[in-house]
């Protein structure tokens, strides 16, 4: 048994092994989207970038070729300068920059100046003359490259790079202004700074980074969630098994203990009929022969009353130790239920014990069986019954057709059996009485299984006891 239970233990503890993977799998999961939910948002939002920059460069090559050929050439010749503080030539650039951009989504346009680096124009005017402002991006542009950048403007709360809570994004792209052909000899005359709004496109990428994780994270649940109900369905297969493997285990143990026991109780029992016989014997002559000694006869009366007793136990002893192999045969369940009625009635009338069998007789009952084997087993029951009532009561026999099989139900109103007890009261030499065996129950039990049946008790104590017999019934 201990070894059966050790080869168990592998598949229980393979199944602690997959609740483990479920679980560990589920964080994966959550991790795994994750990480993606990020990287294609990330990818979204240089695509996005990428567009804009692309966006902004179309938009600066022709404000380039606006501003050098409609301010700068016709300023330079008309007045040999460009003074943006000049207000004619600060109203000439706004208004060709305006109308370039116009209805193009750009919110601001900043021109640099390449020899001193301030801000010389700017749509917004609070930034003419700031300087320091372009950064790495502004030197890059000029050299000759343009570049981009994003700008955020964090709440007073930031949020973390996945839960992005900025108010504003801006991408801001730094594009050299140039002289054109035929000038082009004169090389980069400054640096352009387009500033657009990507406040709402970065929202829509958030939103459609959560829709990713919400959605990754929905089916990788559903996923865990039949992976852990499988599992658990799993568990619970191995559970049940493992308890029928130790309830046969059990079983098993059982019924070779009972046969080793079996074959001593036999040996012991024949050992003993013989000398038994004798002693009987013996005692049945003196008291013949003690008719004028009352001391001797009483004496013989004892011995003839215990050897009986004797011999009662020893038989009990050879049909438990006996192989009970039913001859079966047609028979009616009815019939033989009221044989040991019959056989018991004067029993029943000594303790004043009432039988209630209702319609037991009103219909056949029939069934494949040992009818002699069947008498003695519900013999045993109804002895049991008549003995736990003390001073009048009740025995009710019921019959209760089921799919394929009859459940005959024994009540008694007797004293009942305690819960502690009642586990323990099919088991052979168990008893309760002062007097007994203890094999009664045993050999019903065996009759019982032999026929391919179970018994079952339910007590309680001071109430009564129910005996439950299930027997196939023939079709």
């Amino acid at each position: 048994m201990k070894h059966n239970s050790e080869n168990i233990r592998p598949e229980t503890n393979r199944f602690r092994l997959v609740k483990f993977f479920a679980y560990t799998s589920f964080v994966i999961l959550i991790i795994s989207s994750f990480t993606l939910s990020m990287v294609i948002s990330q990818r979204a939002t240089k695509v996005l970038m990428n567009t804009y920059e692309n966006h902004a460069l179309l938009i600066a090559n022709n404000l380039n070729h606006q501003v050098f050929h409609y301010f700068t050439i016709p300023v330079r010749y008309r007045y040999g300068a460009i003074s943006l503080r000049e207000k004619e030539q600060s109203d000439l650039m706004d208004k060709i920059v305006r109308t370039t951009i116009h209805s193009l989504n750009i919110e601001q346009v900043n021109i640099y100046d390449m020899e001193k680096g301030i801000i010389a124009y700017s749509t917004n005017r609070d930034l003419i003359g700031l300087t320091g402002r372009g950064g790495m991006e502004y030197k890059a542009a000029l050299e000759g490259k343009h570049s981009s950048r994003l700008v955020s403007r964090e709440p007073a709360i930031s949020g973390s790079w996945f839960m992005d809570f900025a108010k504003e994004k801006k991408l801001k792209t730094f594009i050299p202004f140039k002289a054109e052909p035929p000038y082009s000899y004169i090389g980069i005359l400054g640096v352009f700074e387009l500033t657009q709004d990507l406040t709402k496109e970065y929202e829509s990428i958030l939103k459609f980074r959560y829709l990713i994780f919400g959605v990754s994270l929905s089916i990788m649940f559903l996923i865990f969630l039949a992976l852990l109900l499988v599992v658990r369905k799993a568990e619970h297969i191995l559970r049940k098994r493992a308890q029928e493997q130790k309830l046969l285990e059990d079983q098993l143990n059982q019924a070779e203990r009972l046969a080793a026991l079996g074959e001593m109780v036999a040996g012991v029992s024949h050992e003993i009929k013989n000398p038994l016989g004798i002693i009987r014997s013996t005692a049945e002559f003196l008291t013949e022969k003690s008719a004028g000694n009352e001391n001797q006869k009483k004496l013989s009366s004892i011995i003839l009353e215990e050897s009986g007793r004797l011999n009662d136990i020893v038989t009990d002893f050879l049909d438990f130790a006996r192989p009970q192999q039913p001859n079966l045969q047609d028979c009616h369940l009815e019939e033989i239920i009221e044989r040991n009625l019959s056989f018991l009635q004067s029993e029943l009338d000594k303790k004043n014990v009432s039988v209630n069998n209702g319609d037991l007789n009103n219909r056949p009952y029939k069934i494949e069986a040992d009818p002699g084997l069947l008498y003695r087993a519900f013999l045993n029951i109804f002895i049991n019954a008549i003995q736990s009532i003390n001073d009048g009561g009740n025995i009710t026999i019921k019959i209760v057709e089921e799919k394929e099989n009859y459940r005959i139900e024994i009540q008694d109103t007797g004293a009942g059996i305690s819960r502690e007890n009642s586990k323990k009261i099919f088991n052979p030499f168990f008893t309760t009485k002062e007097k007994g065996s203890g094999l009664g129950l045993a050999i019903v039990k065996k009759i019982i299984e032999g026929h391919k049946g179970e018994v079952w008790i339910e007590s309680e104590e001071g109430t009564g006891t129910s005996v439950f017999v299930n027997l196939p019934r023939k079709n």
